[in-house]
C-alpha cells in the first residue's frame, strides 16, 4: 500500500518526512522517495528501491534543507519497481505524489505527449505532474491547475502537488484514496495515515470524497467537489502505534490479528467506485483480458490454496464462470487440460512459493489467456512474470501462521469475482450490493475481534486435547479447513477439516467426548443442513464449539459451546468467520506453551519444493 507525507513549515521537513515513511512501513512497498523545495528554491529529490532505510541513508549523504517536502513509499502497479518509477515525479516546476490508480492516463498521455511533454516513467502519476503544469499556463495558481487536472481523472487518487517556485504551499486532492491534514503550530502536515504524523502533531482533518485542499503554514483552505468553500472537522487522536515491533501485544500473530481491519481497508483504498472494481487495479489490460475470460484455474498451497478454494464458491455462484482450484504441488506435476479462455490465476503471499512459480511457469506454455497473481510483495517472482498483479497490501506479516495475508487475499479475489462478473451477467445492483458490502468488512471485523475474551476462555477447554475436527459448510468449508490448519500449526494438536454432509462417510466414527468439533454456522441457504449435522456429533457424545451468527439460533449447553458473531452479508461472511478460528488456535496455543511466531519446522515463506 503506498504512503504519503507532506508538509509545510519554517523548520527543515526532511527528517520529518522519512520518519513518516518508515511508521507506513507496514503497509508495504518497493520503493522510496522524498521531495524537498531548498531556501534557494531547487529543488531536491532523492529515489531509492528498496527500503525506507535506503531512502534515510542517502539523505544523510546529501544535506536537504527545506520547510517545504513531500514523500512517498510505492506498491508498484504501473511500471516495474524501480528508481526511475519511483516518487516523486516531476514535470518543470511540479512535483507530485499519488495513491491509487488514474484508469485513463493512457487517452491522457497521448494528449500530453502531442503538447510537447516527454514521459521518464512508466507510471500513471507522471500525467497527473504533466497535466498540471499544463493547466497552470492559463491557471491564476496551483489550486486552481489542480481543480481542473481533476476533473479530467477517471480512477482513484490521494494526491499531492508541490511547486519548487511558490514553497509556501501545498495542494492536495482525494477520491477514493484518503488523506488527512495534520495541524500543528505554524506548520501544517499532509499524510495517508495520520500514524505517519503522530510525531509532530495529534491533530487531524480527513478530507472526503472529492475534496481539494490548499495548505499553508498557518491556513488550511479546503473545497468540495462542486468547488465551494467547506470546513472539515478536527479531531484528536489518542491512537499509539509501532508498526516496528509488537507494541503492546504478545506476539506478532496476535498483533496481525488485530490489524486486519486496517490491513484490509488498505486492500480496498482507491479501488473501488460507488458502484464496482476498478479494473485497472489488477494492472494495464486488465479490462480487456476480463472480458474474454470464461474459465479460472486457480493454483496456491497451503493457507493460500484455502482462499482460492472460497473464491471457487464466488466465481461460480457470481462471477458467472467454471473455475477450478488445485494445490500447485500437485498442478505442476500433472498432464492438465486448458479450457478454452482459461486465466491462471496464482495466489501467494511471498510471490517466491516455488511450486506455485513452477506451476505458473508451466502454465505459459500451456494455452492460458492469461494470468493474473494475487500477492503481498511487489517485486517477487509471480508478480513479475504474471500479465496482471493484484497486491493485497497486508504489509509486512512476520508471524509465520497466516493471518491478515489470507484475509487480504480474498477480498483480492472478491475484488476480482467482481471485475469478471460483471462482464458474465453480474448486474449493476449486484456489484453495488458487493461493492457495500466490502466497504462494510473492516468495521465488521473490528465488532467480531470483540469477541476475544470470550475466546480465550473457551481454549482453556483444549488444554489436554490432541485431536480435533473442524465442520463447515458451502464456502465455510475452507474456513474450515483454514482454522484447521492454523490450529495444527502453532498448538501442535492435529486438526482435520471436513465439509459437514461427510460425517456419515467417517468421520463419525472419530467422534467422543475427547474430540471437540469447532463449527463455523452463519445464518444462509445452508443452516438448517449444517443444525442436522452438528445433531448427529451431539446424539454420539461429542462437544461442540459452534461459532454462529447471531440469529441462528444454537444455544450453549453441558455439550455444546456457542459464541455469536455478528451477522453479516454473504459474501464476506467467510473472512468475517475466519477471525474467531485465528483467535481460538492463538489462545490454545498460548495454553500448550508453544513458540506461536515461530513453530517448529516451519517457514514463513516456502521457496523450495
Amino acid at each position: 500500500m503506498c504512503g504519503i507525507v507532506g508538509a509545510v513549515a519554517q523548520r527543515d521537513v526532511v527528517d520529518i518526512l522519512v520518519e513518516g515513511l518508515r511508521r507506513l512501513e507496514y503497509r508495504g512497498y518497493d520503493s522510496a522517495g522524498v521531495a524537498v523545495v531548498s531556501p534557494g528554491g531547487e529543488l531536491q529529490r532523492i529515489r531509492r528501491l528498496g527500503k525506507v532505510k535506503e531512502l534515510a541513508d542517502a539523505v544523510k549523504l546529501t544535506p536537504t534543507p527545506g520547510g517545504t517536502g513531500i514523500a512517498h513509499t510505492r506498491w508498484a502497479t504501473h511500471g516495474e519497481p524501480s528508481e526511475r518509477n519511483a516518487h516523486p515525479h516531476v514535470s518543470g516546476k511540479i512535483s507530485v505524489v499519488h495513491n491509487g490508480i488514474i484508469e485513463n492516463h493512457n487517452p491522457l498521455r497521448d494528449m500530453l505527449k502531442a503538447k510537447g511533454y516527454v514521459f521518464n516513467s512508466d507510471t500513471d502519476t507522471e500525467v497527473i505532474a504533466h497535466l498540471v503544469e499544463e493547466e497552470l499556463k492559463t491557471s491564476e495558481s496551483l489550486l486552481a491547475a489542480v481543480q481542473k487536472a481533476v476533473k479530467q481523472f477517471s480512477g482513484a487518487y490521494g494526491t499531492v502537488l508541490m511547486d519548487k517556485t511558490d514553497p509556501s504551499r501545498l495542494v492536495v486532492a482525494r477520491s477514493g484514496s484518503p488523506l488527512v491534514i495534520g495541524l500543528g503550530i505554524g506548520e501544517n502536515f499532509i499524510a495517508s495515515d495520520q500514524l505517519a504524523l503522530l510525531p509532530v502533531t495529534r491533530r487531524f482533518m480527513f478530507l472526503e470524497e472529492g475534496d481539494v485542499a490548499e495548505i499553508t503554514r498557518t491556513t488550511v483552505r479546503i473545497f468540495d467537489k462542486d468547488g465551494m468553500a467547506v470546513d472539515r472537522v478536527v479531531h484528536e487522536s489518542n491512537v499509539s502505534y509501532d508498526a516496528g515491533d509488537k507494541g503492546q501485544y504478545r506476539h506478532f500473530m496476535l498483533k496481525e490479528i488485530y490489524e486486519q481491519p486496517n490491513a484490509i481497508n488498505n486492500t480496498l483504498e482507491g479501488r473501488l467506485s460507488s458502484e464496482s472494481v476498478l479494473d485497472e487495479t489488477f494492472g494495464n489490460g486488465a479490462a480487456e483480458l476480463f472480458k474474454k475470460v470464461k474459465h479460472v484455474q486457480i493454483v496456491a498451497c497451503g493457507t493460500s490454496y484455502h482462499s482460492g478454494m472460497v473464491a471457487r464458491y464466488w466465481l461460480e455462484s457470481l462471477g458467472g464462470i467454471s473455475c477450478n482450484v488445485e494445490i500447485a504441488s500437485e498442478f505442476r506435476y500433472r498432464k492438465s487440460f486448458v479450457q478454452p479462455n482459461s486465466l491462471l490465476v496464482s495466489i501467494s503471499q511471498s510471490g517466491e512459493t516455488a511450486d506455485t512459480l513452477a506451476a505458473l511457469r508451466l502454465a505459459k506454455e500451456a494455452g492460458y489467456v492469461g494470468s493474473l497473481t494475487i500477492c503481498n510483495v511487489a517485486g517477487s517472482s509471480l508478480v513479475r512474470e504474471s500479465d496482471l498483479a493484484f497486491m493485497t497490501r497486508a504489509g509486512a506479516e512476520i508471524g509465520v501462521a497466516s493471518t491478515k495475508a489470507f484475509t487480504t487475499q480474498l477480498v483480492g479475489l472478491a475484488m476480482l469475482t467482481l471485475a469478471i462478473g460483471k462482464y458474465n451477467g453480474l448486474t449493476a445492483a449486484q456489484q453495488k450490493d458487493m461493492v457495500d458490502a466490502l466497504r462494510s468488512l473492516p468495521a465488521k471485523l473490528e465488532e467480531t475481534l470483540k469477541l476475544a475474551g470470550s475466546i480465550e476462555s473457551l481454549a482453556e477447554e483444549f488444554a489436554d486435547k490432541h485431536h480435533s475436527l473442524f465442520l463447515g459448510r458451502g464456502d465455510q468449508y475452507p474456513i474450515a479447513m483454514e482454522g484447521a490448519l492454523k490450529l495444527k500449526e502453532i498448538s501442535y494438536i492435529h486438526a482435520e477439516a471436513y465439509a459437514a454432509g461427510e460425517l456419515k462417510h467417517g468421520p463419525l466414527a472419530l467422534i467422543d467426548a475427547q474430540m471437540p468439533i469447532i463449527v463455523v454456522a452463519p445464518n444462509n441457504e445452508l443452516l438448517e443442513k449444517l443444525q442436522s449435522n452438528v445433531e448427529e456429533v451431539r446424539a454420539r457424545g461429542g462437544i461442540l464449539y459452534v461459532f454462529a451468527d447471531a440469529n441462528a439460533h444454537f444455544k450453549s449447553d453441558a455439550t455444546q459451546r456457542v459464541v455469536n458473531v455478528p451477522h453479516v452479508h454473504p459474501l464476506i461472511a467467510p473472512i468475517v468467520y475466519t477471525i474467531p478460528l485465528q483467535l481460538l488456535s492463538y489462545y490454545v496455543a498460548i495454553i500448550k506453551g508453544t513458540d506461536v511466531d515461530q513453530p517448529r519446522n516451519l517457514a514463513k515463506s516456502v521457496t523450495v519444493e
